[in-house]
């Protein structure tokens, strides 16, 4: 067909919400146009470029023995609730009733629905091991969908699903998925990493992520110097502290801080390293209060936490939760003399140190020289924090994240 016969709607200027480049030249070369926050259409030269790519991961699909099949996008909601995540996915799952009020969702992923199937038509272990997948239109009610087509609400996926009979024959079928995308990922002529990823929802042993190394990414991946360990944010560990400095316990100091409320301007206003106070965060998981604690340097994993605590949802407390729980307005929360009711999650970080700065659960204050077991206990410590640069690697005895 000839250029002047095509849809191809150019523009010279690029928009003033496309932020990464790859949204930018999609908009101007006439391959997509935004129809509403995170959805878009896909005009002729952009289906074109799908296409190829879809006939790459069909391809490689079949050739590792998955078998292509679609499934409907609409999904019944005793499905989800049979397996518990009708509650637990949240509001990314976009929920609605029919005409006679029953409940369905939009599919942002098919394990129930392939699931249901399987346990349906599989009569015998003789018809397995099984590897069916499908590339399909997906919905996920994102809070921020960014990046163009990288991080939309509707969007296209592949998804495979296996089924063998023991764990050994899942693993083989987990590598036989692996190699697949690495070829996939070779073929398009991407730079890429496969990196240890947090299971999510759907749970499991281990999960891996291929992720493509740009400057416009929306994630960070975190490598060893010595290994070949490599994860996202979200999965990278921290190991246990093995060497704990020794410190007689100063007598506990309560101090007027008036208006200091970060732990940098109470760091510098004490005069003491931000290392040494504890950054004490109220969260709300499942409707119910938690209290997390780790050195003031880190920042909190959300995903860690969430993990630990196994809870559907979780968020940072507002105000009102933390005068609630604390007694103190926000900026001033401390571990000691909590409500015995309220669950406290203390990080790796914080283990054996002395002397600490924390919180007074009072307007305008904070205490010096806390410290653990005699002024206030947790049941134990857990990895709740991102790593940094300079980290010990969690896998090899010599290496630095």
């Amino acid at each position: 067909m000839r250029y002047s016969q095509y849809f191809i709607p150019t523009v010279k200027e690029t928009p003033s919400d496309a932020e990464v480049i790859s949204h930018q030249l999609m908009l101007r070369a006439g391959m997509i146009r935004k129809l509403a926050a995170g959805i878009y259409n896909y005009l002729p030269l952009g289906l074109r470029s799908i296409r190829k790519v879809e006939a790459i991961v069909r391809e490689e699909m079949n050739k590792a023995g998955a078998i292509e099949m679609l499934m409907p996008a609409v999904q019944p909601a005793e499905l989800w609730k049979e397996s518990g995540r009708w509650d637990f996915y949240g509001k990314e799952l976009l929920r609605f009733k029919d005409r006679k009020d029953a409940e369905f969702c939009m599919g942002p992923t098919h394990e129930e629905v392939v699931t249901d199937l399987i346990r349906k038509e599989v009569r015998s272990y003789r018809q397995l091991p099984i590897n069916l997948y499908q590339i399909q239109g997906k919905f996920r009610d994102e809070i921020r969908p960014r990046f163009g087509l990288m991080r939309g609400r509707e969007f296209i996926m592949k998804d495979a699903y296996s089924f063998d009979v023991n764990e050994a024959g899942a693993d083989v079928s987990y590598a036989k998925m692996y190699k697949a995308y690495r070829r996939i990922f070779e073929r398009c002529g991407l730079k890429f990493r496969a990196v240890e990823a947090d299971t999510g929802s759907i749970g499991g042993t281990f999960s891996h992520e291929f992720m493509v190394l740009a400057d416009s990414g929306e994630d960070a991946i975190v490598s060893c110097s010595a290994c070949e360990y490599a994860a996202n944010m979200e999965k990278a560990e921290t190991r246990r502290s093995v060497a704990v400095e020794h410190a007689d316990p100063r007598p506990l100091e309560r101090v007027t801080t008036p208006g200091q409320k970060s732990v940098e301007e109470v760091a510098a206003f004490l005069s003491v390293s931000s290392s040494q106070v504890v950054k004490t965060l109220v969260l709300v998981a499942d409707g119910e209060p938690v209290v997390a604690l780790l050195r003031g340097d880190y920042d909190l994993n959300e995903i860690k936490l969430k993990n630990h605590l196994g809870c559907a949802e979780l968020e940072m407390a507002g105000d009102d939760v933390v005068l609630k729980v604390t007694g103190a307005p926000t900026g001033y929360a401390g571990p000691v003399n909590l409500p015995a009711k309220v669950k406290v999650v203390a990080d790796l970080s914080i283990e054996g140190m002395h002397n600490l700065v924390t919180g007074a659960n009072a307007a305008d204050t904070h205490l010096k020289n806390v410290n653990l077991e005699r002024d206030f206990s947790v049941a134990g410590f857990v990895d709740i924090r991102n790593v940094v640069i300079g980290d010990a690697c969690p896998r090899c005895e010599s290496g630095k994240l």
